[in-house]
């Protein structure tokens, strides 16, 4: 009995390499947007890549990123700075679809 509890549990992976490969799909697509985000507009890029990078956020904190999308359009446009600006809104209403439809 004392031995069950001596070992320690390994995390199972839903099939050897896993790991690895959802790390190598992460780098993949994280140069993918780096890159289509140095191809468009300053405009268009912030908010694509703010709205998908958005969506990925814990319902938890939701409340906590839209204030931070929100600061962001403010101050962006305030600014003149068209990439922190539309990102900002697309921050805030990709928060607005988290809380709304919770993909948890």
């Amino acid at each position: 009995m004392s031995e069950a509890k001596s070992t320690p549990k390994r995390p199972k992976e839903p099939f050897p390499g896993a790991y690895y490969l959802a790390g190598a799909i992460t780098i993949a697509l994280m140069l993918f947007f780096m890159v289509l985000g140095a191809t468009l507009p300053p405009g268009i890029a912030g908010f694509l890549v703010a709205f998908v990078l958005g969506l990925t956020v814990n319902p938890r904190y939701v409340p906590f990123f839209l204030l931070a999308g929100v600061f962001s359009a403010v101050m962006g446009f305030l600014g003149q700075e068209p990439q922190v600006a539309w990102g900002g809104v697309a921050l805030a209403l990709s928060q607005v679809l988290v809380k709304r439809f919770n993909w948890t």
